[in-house]
């Protein structure tokens, strides 16, 4: 498959578009230090019937870093633009972690353009200014190499990280090869963004999942996003953790899939 890249609001977005064109869009996004090879497998439960798009935010994967100073705004701005660049008018949107501030924040800038969202491991508010800060200071005096296995504890349950090893590894190696500026720039987003307010306001369908041994966004904290949601369902994914695309993709599937059917999003 050949690279595809767009031009978006200053940088490079690099993408990947699977699936009949004509078909519903279904956009993933995905967590901080991470890129898109992290929905291969989710990818392929929907690419028979779905125009599916998955992408690097800015900063991340082979997409550019760009020259803005970086806020939940501006990738939000992003996956927008990406969709006008594709001629996309309307997406369900399953956002990760950081990835789910986008799809919230996208759903608040242009809710026509939205039908429905899985919000994975995320909730309108991650962490607090101190610990950002502390991440933030302790990667720009020693790389993303400094944490590198504290983060792997929190992405990865520890079943996974005992019974493969060897995949374990490999996405610490996607983490800490994930550029600095980029890495650093979204963290500030993170740090800075705050979509408790808007969260009240969402009216599409919304679907929240999370791991039940997620040490970053535990499970407590989804489902206080849920309660904040008008209709939101919520469902826990038991013995996974930060990550459940990589760690149980069918799981994973089957429920967008059943929401998206009960919801009658397509």
């Amino acid at each position: 498959m050949s690279l595809q890249v767009a031009p978006i609001n200053g940088t490079h977005i690099h993408y990947c578009q699977t699936g009949p064109k004509d078909g519903p869009a279904l956009v993933f996004s995905n967590s901080l230090g991470t890129d898109l090879r992290i929905w291969n497998d989710v990818v392929a439960a929907f690419s028979d019937r779905f125009n599916v798009i998955t992408y690097d935010k800015r900063g991340h994967g082979l997409s550019g870093i760009g020259g803005a100073d970086y806020n939940i705004d501006l990738h939000a701005n992003d996956l927008i633009g990406l969709l006008d660049y594709l001629g996309v008018k309307d997406v369900i949107i399953c956002g990760l972690s950081v990835g789910g501030l986008i799809a919230q924040k996208v759903t608040e800038l242009v809710p026509a353009r939205v039908r429905g969202l899985i919000l994975c491991d995320t909730a309108p508010k991650l962490g607090d200014a101190d610990g950002w800060n502390m991440r933030i200071n302790a990667i720009r005096e020693g790389g993303i190499e400094v944490l590198g296995d504290a983060i792997i504890e929190r992405w990865l349950s520890p079943t996974y990280r005992r019974e493969r090893p060897v995949e374990t590894a490999m996405y610490r190696d996607m983490l800490v090869r994930t550029t600095v500026e980029g890495y650093v720039g979204t963290c500030v987003a993170l740090r800075d963004g705050d979509l408790r307010d808007a969260a009240t306001r969402i009216s599409v369908p919304v679907l929240c999942v999370c791991g039940s041994d997620d040490l970053a966004t535990p499970p407590d904290v989804v489902r206080e996003m849920a309660g904040m949601i008008p209709g939101a369902e919520f469902e826990l994914i038991n013995g996974v953790g930060h990550l459940p695309c990589l760690e149980t993709p069918e799981l994973l599937s089957r429920l967008i899939d059943r929401f998206i059917k009960e919801k009658n999003l397509v």
